[in-house]
């Protein structure tokens, strides 16, 4: 089975990989946020696994939670009570919004999972003091694995964690670039694919196949220049089908805006010096989602700029339902939307 093959299938089938690795003997921290530090928790020895949650029936959510709480909360609830993720050994609850964090009490209150962290970045990314703030989270956050887990994580672990990351960074963001600019095989949906599965995939396996993916795909792409180019705009996207149906309309997805996406492989990280103030200055300096704020029109210029730097005619934007961190509030009045480009007729 080629890699591409392997990022499709443990994307599609996350359950069925990390229990494998459970058999293995492995302990698996599940979480939902690019804005966990994995490095951290890969420097620990434990594998990180990002949880999407339940696409199916949610009612065994319903009985915990409010009406209007996402799909993504819902999902990943119903998952939990349900037996689904029974190989969990913990979970990371970074402060995303205040239906995750209150995801976090109820996990609490009805699992039996060994460890839990809540990891509450600052939202306002514009001071040197909360970049400070933010590294003494991810210290208290080591501190919390190692004495969950009753291990020691050196600074060499994380800085060769810091390594495989942006080895896996890296690589993704030349397989967009190759898709951007028409010289690869791969479609939309098989990026989205393998950006999803290098969030289940042990990551130093993810680092080699990525690296070993982008050496071998540099081939001309199918696309014969009449597809609409855009670009997807929102956190999480639930429904791959969606590259399938935007193809089929005439469209490709030549790059995106998506925590499932770009925003996971942009930034970083500083090999040298102390890995735990290197880490904070890549959370603290990245391209923000939503959840964040650097400044009032922050987003909607970062849109721009990807835009034009990718030829884009259209922007699409994904709202889960009853998000409180709507991917449209990139485009409030003072974001400047006049500038963001329209598909043409």
């Amino acid at each position: 089975m080629g890699p591409l093959n392997i990022f499709h299938q443990n994307a599609d089938n996350p359950h069925g990989y990390a229990r494998g690795l459970k058999a293995r003997g492995k302990t698996i921290l599940g979480y939902f946020c690019s804005y966990t530090p994995e490095e951290l928790i890969n420097a620990a020895g434990i594998h990180p696994l990002r949880l999407f949650g339940a696409k199916d029936d949610t009612g065994i959510a319903d009985a915990h939670l409010q009406a209007y709480c996402c799909s993504l909360v819902r999902g990943a609830l119903t998952d939990v009570l349900s037996g689904r993720l029974d190989y969990l050994d913990g979970a990371v609850f970074p402060h995303t919004c205040d239906s995750i964090q209150r995801l976090s009490d109820i996990w609490r209150l009805n699992t039996n999972l060994k460890f839990f962290a809540d990891v509450v970045l600052p939202v306002k990314l514009t001071t040197e003091s909360s970049r400070r703030y933010l590294e003494e989270v991810l210290r208290k956050f080591r501190s919390d694995l190692e004495k969950g887990f009753s291990i020691t994580i050196p600074d060499e672990r994380i800085r060769a964690s810091i390594k495989t990351y942006n080895a896996i960074r890296t690589s993704l963001k030349a397989l967009y670039r190759m898709h951007a600019k028409k010289t690869s095989p791969l479609t939309a949906g098989d990026l989205n694919a393998i950006v999803r599965g290098s969030m289940i995939i042990d990551r130093t396996e993810a680092a080699s196949m990525l690296a070993d993916l982008a050496a071998q795909i540099q081939a001309p792409g199918k696309a014969d220049g009449s597809e609409k180019r855009v670009m997807l705009v929102g956190s999480v996207c639930e429904h791959p089908d969606i590259y399938r149906l935007i193809e089929q309309a005439g469209a490709d997805v030549v790059w995106d805006d998506l925590c499932t996406g770009s925003r996971y492989f942009e930034g970083l990280i500083s090999e040298e010096g102390d890995p735990i103030s290197a880490l904070a200055r890549r959370y603290h300096e990245r391209i923000i989602c939503p959840a964040k704020h650097s400044s009032v029109t922050g987003r909607g210029e970062n849109l721009v700029t990807l835009s034009q730097e990718h030829g884009v005619q259209g922007v699409i934007f994904l709202q889960l339902k009853f998000c409180e961190r709507p991917a449209s509030r990139a485009c409030s009045w003072r974001s400047r939307p006049s500038c963001l480009p329209k598909v043409s007729s």
